[in-house]
């Protein structure tokens, strides 16, 4: 996959990845997906996404070749990789905050480096491709069970973990009200999560019915379309008995809909870093001394936030990208015991060398397209 620019990406012949330290692994990809934070890369909401950049932080595959001081990792082995690159010894990695590396990206004192995802997030190429180099094998790659499915594994590489830290970031209490803003893959697996976390009700809001019709089928929720409520704000306060949820979930980011001033600014003139609309929404929503979570994506500039509201109602904000190596092992098990299936959101197959039309599917959102999987050639023979 080559990025050309806004809205054009295509299949290309790109030069076979190379060990370039003696920690990298090159993996043959089996199986990668295309994330709706790929899609704000697609629009050109995210700055320094530059041309040539291979997309892709979703991806599952075999161990090609490992660097000379690679030890957890043998050619053959089947793994899943974290979207997060991470080194596994700086001070951020040793709290478990491997989204947050404080060596893998040189462009960011945030985010830690990202597969795929601009040079805001450290400039690798991603997963959407055949091969890939891997740095600091022996940290994110885990191998894959045996009895695992390779379409649960790719889905733990982001959709899952992201979805459950949504809902543990938002410190759920047993019989809690939870509002998720967003129906995408990432907020309906956060919508599975939190009965996980035992909430007693899990609210969804979003525009488009087959996805809210999807998500109140796969994780039980109920399910509203802002564009027949009214004021999203107003009808979550009367459905919560004027009190407020307890826990709201922005799992939208930058490209949310629904409101005109906030679409103006961030989405067509990029004077802020994508619309807050869902944003606004979950603070204002939220009861007094509730939580709002944050897991939907916004750039590194300035957003339009009402932050006198959070002061006064007391709100605690939690926000952070998935930090999937500490997640995996219970998040195998859950899968394993059948308690979230995750390949039951995929709903599109996709050869590798029809990653533009791919992409322009998701983004239009045609044939009611959930989560589309890409299948490299030598995946599929």
């Amino acid at each position: 996959m080559n990025f050309r620019g806004p809205f054009r990406v295509r299949a290309d012949q790109k030069p076979y990845p190379k060990i370039l330290h003696p920690n990298d692994a090159i993996v043959r990809v089996t199986r990668s997906c295309i994330c709706g934070s790929d899609l704000h890369l697609y629009h050109g909401l995210v700055p320094d996404t530059r041309v040539g950049q291979t997309f892709g932080h979703e991806f599952i595959g075999v161990v090609e070749e490992v660097g000379s001081s690679v030890e957890k990792l043998k050619v053959g082995d089947n793994v899943m990789v974290p979207f997060n690159i991470a080194c596994g010894k700086c001070a951020f990695c040793k709290q478990e905050l491997y989204g947050n590396c404080h060596e893998s990206n040189p462009m960011a004192t945030a985010v830690g480096g990202i597969f795929g995802y601009s040079h805001t997030a450290g400039g690798y190429d991603g997963g959407q491709a055949e091969y890939v180099r891997v740095p600091y094998a022996d940290v994110g790659p885990t191998v894959i069970p045996a009895d695992m499915d390779p379409d649960d594994a790719v889905l733990l590489t982001d959709v899952v973990p992201t979805g459950y830290q949504a809902a543990e970031m938002a410190g759920i209490q047993k019989g809690d009200t939870v509002v998720i803003f967003g129906a995408g893959p990432i907020g309906i697996m956060a919508a599975k999560c939190c009965w996980l976390f035992g909430a007693g009700r899990v609210i969804v809001i979003d525009q488009l019915e087959y996805r809210l019709e999807f998500v109140k089928n796969y994780a039980n929720a109920e399910v509203y379309n802002f564009n027949e409520i009214g004021d999203p704000v107003l009808f979550l306060k009367k459905a919560t008995d004027w009190m407020g949820a307890d826990a709201c979930i922005d799992a939208v980011g930058c490209e949310a809909a629904g409101n005109a001033m906030q679409t103006i600014t961030g989405r067509k003139t990029l004077l802020q870093a994508g619309s807050a609309t869902a944003l606004h929404w979950a603070i204002n929503s939220v009861k007094k001394g509730g939580i709002v979570s944050i897991v939907g994506v916004y750039g590194p500039t300035d957003n339009l936030v009402p932050i006198g509201n959070v002061v006064n109602k007391g709100i605690t904000i939690r926000a952070n990208q998935a930090s999937v190596k500490r997640l995996l092992p219970r998040l195998i098990e859950h899968v394993q015991a059948g308690r979230i299936n995750p390949k039951a959101i995929i709903t599109h197959r996709i050869p590798l060398e029809e990653v533009a039309e791919g992409y322009h599917m998701f983004s239009a959102k045609r044939d009611n397209i959930i989560k589309p999987v890409l299948i490299p050639p030598s995946a599929r023979t």
